[in-house]
C-alpha cells in the first residue's frame, strides 16, 4: 500500500445538490411533539424552518469553500484512506499538533482555530505559541474512507495518527481531542509515548473517585448530576449507535431532514446555548455553521459508518493510567466533567488544569478564542 500524501480538494457536484433539494422538498414530516418543548426531541416547527432554509437559502458550496481554503490531503494508513487538513506555521519553531474531532462533529469544528494556532502573531499572540496543525477525519467520517471490516476502534485510530504524524515528518508532537477525540488522544498517550510529548483534553474521561463521595465539591456534585441526567434523558443515541448502527443508517442515509435532526438535537443538548426554555443551538452557533457540520455527514453518506465507532469502542473504554504530560480544560456545559482530584487519579503528570466559565462540548467550535488560549497555555510546558 502506497504511503503517498496526495493533495485533496472538496468538490460538490450539481447533481448531489439537486438531489438534496429534492429530498428536502419531499420530506414526509411526522406529527408535532405533544410536549410543547424539546423533551420529546427536536421540535417539528424548528426542523421545518431549518430544512426550508437549507433548501432555499443556505449556500450549498459553503463547506467546499471553507475546507478548500486550507491545505488538504489524503493518504492510506493500515489499508484505509484518510482525509486530513495540514497547515504548517510560518514560524520555524512551531510545535506539531494533531487534533481529533468526535461525533456528531467533524473537522469543521476546528476551522476557526487553525489560523490563530498556526500564525499567532497575526492574531495578537506570540510566535513561541505557534503550531503546525494536523486535523484528520476519523475513519467512516467526512472524506475519510469507511472501514470495510470491523476492527477500527480508538486504539487502532490512535496508532494510525501516530503513523500519520511520522509520515508528515514530525518525530515529536502533541495531541488534542474532545468526545471521541478525547479517547483517541488518550490512546495516543498510551501507545505513542516515544513521539507524543503530551496531550490536551477538553473532555477528560476519568472515573469519579469513590473516596471523595462523602465530601463532594460543588463541581463534583454538578458533574454527577449532569452524568445522571445524560444517562436518563440524553443517551438514547449512544445505545442505538453502539448496538445497531446499521439499522439506524437506513433512515439517516435516505433522509436529510432525519440526518439533520439526529445531529442538531445534540447541539442543543451539549452546547452552552442558554438555560431552560431559552436553550437553543443557534445561541451557540449560527445556522450556517450547524448546517456546515450536517453537510459533512450528508455529502459523504456517513451516518452508519460514523455510528459504527460506537459499536467498536463505546462499551469498552480504556481507562488505564496515562503517564505523559496531560492538560485539561473543563467547559461548564461539557457532557462529562471531572474535578482535578479525580483527574489526578488517572493522569500522573497533570501539567495544566482550568475550569472555564462558558462553553460546552464542542469547545473549539463554540469558543474558539478560549480554546486557543487553553492550548497555548497547556502546551507551553511541553515544548
Amino acid at each position: 500500500m502506497s504511503d503517498a500524501i496526495i493533495p485533496f480538494k472538496v468538490e460538490i457536484g450539481s447533481a448531489g445538490i439537486e438531489d438534496l433539494r429534492r429530498r428536502l422538498a419531499a420530506t414526509r414530516w411526522p406529527d408535532a411533539e405533544t410536549a410543547g418543548d424539546w423533551s420529546q426531541g427536536i421540535p417539528l416547527a424548528y426542523m421545518q424552518e431549518v430544512c426550508s432554509y437549507w433548501a432555499t437559502q443556505y449556500d450549498m458550496q459553503r463547506v467546499a469553500k471553507r475546507l478548500n481554503a486550507f491545505p488538504q490531503f489524503r493518504t492510506s494508513i493500515d489499508g484505509l484512506g484518510f482525509h486530513f487538513l495540514h497547515v504548517r506555521s510560518p514560524h520555524t519553531d512551531a510545535l506539531p499538533l494533531v487534533m481529533t474531532h468526535g461525533w456528531p462533529g467533524s473537522v469543521i469544528e476546528f476551522l476557526e482555530v487553525i489560523g490563530p494556532l498556526t500564525d499567532p502573531t497575526r492574531y495578537g499572540g506570540e510566535a513561541k505559541d505557534a503550531f503546525h496543525v494536523v486535523c484528520p477525519a476519523l475513519p467512516g467520517y467526512g472524506f475519510s474512507d469507511k472501514p470495510p471490516a470491523r476492527g477500527w476502534g480508538v486504539e487502532r485510530i490512535g496508532r494510525a495518527w501516530g503513523q500519520l504524524m511520522q509520515r508528515l515528518g514530525y518525530d515529536g508532537y502533541v495531541a488534542q481531542g474532545g468526545d471521541w477525540g478525547s479517547m483517541v488522544t488518550s490512546s495516543i498517550a498510551m501507545t505513542e509515548t516515544a513521539h507524543c510529548r503530551g496531550i490536551h483534553l477538553n473532555m477528560p474521561l476519568v472515573a469519579p473517585d469513590p473516596d471523595t463521595m462523602n465530601e463532594l465539591t460543588t463541581l463534583e456534585q454538578g458533574a454527577l448530576a449532569a452524568m445522571q441526567d445524560y444517562y436518563e434523558h440524553e443517551s438514547g443515541y449512544s445505545k442505538q449507535q453502539s448496538t445497531r448502527p446499521q439499522t439506524l443508517g437506513y433512515g439517516l442515509a435516505d433522509s436529510p431532514s432525519g440526518q439533520a435532526a439526529w445531529i442538531l438535537e445534540k447541539f442543543r443538548a451539549w452546547t452552552d446555548c442558554g438555560e431552560g426554555e431559552a436553550r437553543h443551538p443557534e445561541n451557540a452557533l449560527t445556522r450556517d455553521e450547524l448546517l456546515d457540520n450536517v453537510m459533512m455527514y450528508w455529502l459523504t453518506d456517513s451516518a452508519a459508518s460514523s455510528a459504527r465507532l460506537y459499536w467498536e469502542s463505546f462499551s469498552t473504554p480504556n481507562m488505564e493510567q496515562i503517564t505523559i504530560p496531560v492538560g485539561a480544560s473543563i467547559f461548564p456545559k461539557e457532557i462529562f466533567r471531572s474535578s482535578r482530584r479525580w483527574a489526578e487519579k488517572r493522569f500522573s503528570r497533570l501539567v495544566h488544569w482550568n475550569e472555564l466559565e462558558r462553553g460546552g462540548h464542542f469547545a473549539a467550535f463554540e469558543q474558539p478564542e478560549l480554546f486557543v488560549g487553553e492550548l497555548r497555555a497547556c502546551f507551553r510546558a511541553m515544548r
